[in-house]
């Protein structure tokens, strides 16, 4: 079940509010810039699948995205716990940091959190299975996949050079809490 955890910037203990249905969700996002849909993720894809097969599963959304909004380039990011460079790529997306075009990922297995600064908020969300979310240019933000990765998300870009970010330096990450792993990782 996606999660939205908001919290006071100079807290992360106590989140201000938790919601778990998927409009209540989509209308808190929406409230600060956020896009963040449901959308159908059926086909048979398990985390640990290559770019080309997830890729020809989700040809026609993947294309329609990219029609629509303008984006030039895809790729797909695809872990499960048994990953050899997993707790490298965690630590990567791990510091907050920007990007100067919108971050947009469609998660078709598993779950990854995506935890954006705005303003004097920090907005945690569980990203699940269908789980679509644009996240604008220069927000601050960081993601995590747990120590025990288990998702597959498509990566759409307007910079051909694909994922490019910009750390901010800030240690604000480190005081609020990390990924648990996603249920169904043990299962893997």
């Amino acid at each position: 079940m996606s999660r939205l955890r908001i919290y006071q910037e100079s807290r992360g203990g106590a989140p201000l509010s938790v919601h778990t249905e998927h409009a209540d969700v989509a209308r808190e996002l929406r409230a600060v810039g956020i896009r963040f849909e449901q959308w159908e993720a059926s086909a048979p894809i398990e985390p640990g699948a290559s770019q080309d097969e997830v890729i020809a599963a989700y040809r026609a959304d993947i294309e329609r995205l990219m029609t629509e909004e303008g984006y030039r380039a895809v790729d797909v990011i695809s872990l499960k716990p048994d990953h050899p460079e997993r707790a490298a790529f965690r630590k990567k997306f791990l510091n907050e940091h920007t990007h100067s075009e919108d971050e947009v990922r469609f998660f078709v297995a598993g779950a990854g959190q995506f935890t954006l600064h705005i303003g004097d908020k920090v907005y945690e969300v569980l990203c699940e299975q269908g789980d679509l979310i644009g996240v604008p240019d220069g927000t601050r933000h960081w993601f995590d996949m747990s120590e025990s990765p288990y998702f597959v998300a498509i990566r759409l870009f307007t910079n051909v050079e694909g994922w490019v970010a910009s750390f901010t330096g800030s240690d604000i990450a480190e005081q609020f809490p990390r990924m648990s792993p996603h249920a169904s990782a043990g299962a893997a």
